[in-house]
């Protein structure tokens, strides 16, 4: 297939491109193409504008555009990039795929689990309807409406409603290893609070999975079939390098820290990826335990 993905060089994209550099003919669009040249390192096709690619050619466009959310604090100014990072580029790519002749057959779209905002322990599946009104559903929801406008006759639409993703190579993960390496690490607020979780392999099949599914479409959990809560995540992974997890992170400290954005710590969502389940996918890496034992530090 001819693919199109926006956001190749994020933690996903390099994963997925290094999945289907032999197997699909990659077109890869790039603020800088000279840096994603760079970090790719695979002979594909690269691009700075959509203007320079014709829609009519592409069997599939995979979007994984967007400023990480967690990086920095929530200016207004910060927040405008976070959404606009996003918005803008799907409604573009929406755009060119309603004016094909021969449209790709389908999107594939990134969103997340903080679409349904803050859940406490109640389990959440894609059929969930009662949403926390919150900066990360906002983000998502718009999102999710701009996507789904590519529709149509020819073209299935799925939305990735992605959790934690575990990888060695960056992402959240990158960011707690340091101090439980050490065996300062531990849970945040009560740890009482959810982490919906995936492996990175597995996000990566899900997303292969989805590209041959023609039968598929709408939103898909993209998380493990079990969720941990804060401290037992936080145990897990003081474990995995033989520690303890003694310390807490009072939430006042957190939002002292990082103000609204703390709330994507000490709030979360008890997901299910049941239209996965239910469409017979199946996880490598269902159990948190096994995942992280099998990423390499």
């Amino acid at each position: 297939m001819k693919i199109l993905i926006t956001g190749a060089t994020g933690l996903i994209g390099r994963a997925l491109v290094a999945q289907w550099q032999d197997q699909h003919q990659l077109v890869i669009l790039s603020r800088s193409v000279a840096k994603a040249r760079e970090i790719l390192a695979i002979d594909a096709s690269y691009h700075q504008s959509l203007d320079e690619i014709d829609f009519n050619q592409l069997d599939a466009v995979v979007n994984l555009a967007g400023e990480a959310i967690a990086d920095k604090r929530w200016s207004e100014s910060q927040k405008q990039k976070i959404c606009q990072s996003r918005w803008q580029i799907t409604e573009a790519l929406v755009e060119k795929i309603q004016h094909c002749t021969t449209p790709p057959k389908v999107l594939i779209s990134g969103s997340a689990i903080g679409f349904y905002g803050r859940q406490g322990s109640q389990i959440v599946t894609e059929e969930h309807s009662s949403f926390y009104p919150e900066f990360s559903h906002d983000i998502c929801a718009r999102w999710e409406n701009l996507a789904q406008r590519a529709a149509g006759e020819h073209t299935r639409v799925c939305i990735l409603r992605t959790g934690i993703v575990l990888s060695s190579k960056g992402g959240a993960l990158s960011k707690m290893l340091p101090l439980f390496k050490l065996g300062l690490g531990g849970p945040v607020g009560d740890g009482k609070q959810f982490m919906s979780w995936i492996h990175l392999d597995d996000m990566v099949r899900l997303i292969d999975f989805l590209l041959y599914r023609d039968d598929l479409s709408g939103p898909f959990n993209a998380t493990a079939p079990r969720p941990v809560t804060n401290k037992q995540f936080s145990q897990l992974l003081a474990e995995r390098f033989g520690k303890k997890a003694p310390f807490t992170v009072p939430a006042f400290v957190l939002r002292l820290a990082f103000g609204e954005m703390a709330d994507l710590l000490l709030f979360g969502q008890n997901v299910q990826p049941k239209r996965l389940l239910d469409n017979s996918f199946e996880f490598h890496h269902p159990q948190l335990k096994e995942a992280l034992n099998a990423l390499q530090f």
